[in-house]
């Protein structure tokens, strides 16, 4: 996709965080923008800072994970600016702990975030893009589906987490290959950002009443948390960056989208264990001051807890 001048773009997770940088990336090349977001505050601000700049934009709260809220996204779209062409499933949530320490409602909420709505954004908005593409032999689309590094390694304490952010990664080759597949003008990218100073380690702020916490948080979930807060807060890549990064990897065609290709050494790491059937090697080998501090801390929250 060459042209974004009076283009749409559909941005979920729209209001906060790499959504919202999307969207400035998006308004400053001229496209309309459809934000959705669950938070209202957030949402309502953004519209009106778009807005305020010259931007025509439509905002919309949408839970990702309820089918018929995208498709109403999708409805408000085609009914204000009659097509999309870019589409961003960037809306996401994270939480971490020990496996077997998630609850039923955790692993709800993270995979109906984080995979339910990628998956009911990529069912319902590539069939409209299609349907344009057969009507329209210059229609130019994309979609960018957002992943995490977490999609391609598996550090510990994380794993709710790294399951919703692998299936992204997996669902997104896919499409791409299938859009290869039928030759459709459509191209496909999954961005798979490291530690970026984003909200998202602060998403249980938004965690609806269907899938609250039914229980206290665990040793393990309180370190992770500590961990995940600091690694983010300290992350010298930012959502602005990522955004702007993200918009010439769909003007090149490019289908993966890092913000910190330094840790692909990690990637290739797991691959050779892969290939070689070693066991799974540690993720922390080069900073094992990394592990040693989650474990202190959930050795010092256990205590507590024991206390």
């Amino acid at each position: 996709m060459k042209n974004f001048q009076d283009k749409v773009a559909v941005i979920t997770g729209g209001a906060s965080g790499l959504g919202r940088e999307f969207a400035n990336v998006a308004a400053g090349l001229g496209m309309k923008l459809v934000l959705a977001d669950v938070q209202r505050d957030a949402l309502d601000r953004a519209r009106a800072e778009l807005s305020a700049e010259g931007a025509d934009v439509v905002a919309m709260l949408c839970d990702v994970r309820k089918g018929e809220q995208v498709q109403a996204l999708a409805d408000a779209a085609i009914a204000n600016f009659g097509a999309v062409h870019l589409v961003f499933n960037n809306a996401g949530v994270g939480s971490g702990g020990l496996i077997w320490e998630n609850t039923e409602a955790d692993w709800e909420w993270v995979l109906g975030v984080n995979v339910w709505g990628v998956i009911h954004g990529v069912r319902i908005f590539t069939r409209l893009m299609l349907a344009a593409a057969a009507e329209d032999a210059s229609f130019e689309g994309h979609i960018v589906n957002t992943a995490s590094m977490a999609g391609l390694l598996n550090a510990p304490a994380m794993g709710v987490y790294n399951v919703s952010k692998h299936a992204v990664v997996a669902l997104t080759e896919t499409l791409y290959q299938d859009l290869q597949l039928v030759g459709a003008p459509i191209g496909a990218s999954v961005l798979c950002p490291y530690f970026v100073p984003t909200g998202i380690s602060q998403s249980h702020r938004n965690r609806p009443d269907d899938v609250r916490m039914t229980q206290g948080p665990t040793a393990s979930q309180l370190a992770a948390q500590a961990m995940t807060d600091k690694a983010v807060a300290s992350g010298k890549v930012s959502a602005a960056d990522v955004a702007e990064l993200t918009f010439k990897a769909i003007a090149d065609g490019q289908f993966y989208i890092y913000s910190h290709p330094g840790a692909l050494a990690g990637v290739q790491d797991r691959m050779a264990d892969i290939i070689e059937q070693r066991n799974p090697g540690d993720p922390y080998h080069a900073t094992p001051q990394v592990r040693e501090a989650l474990r202190s801390k959930m050795k010092a929250g256990a205590g507590k807890a024991a206390g």
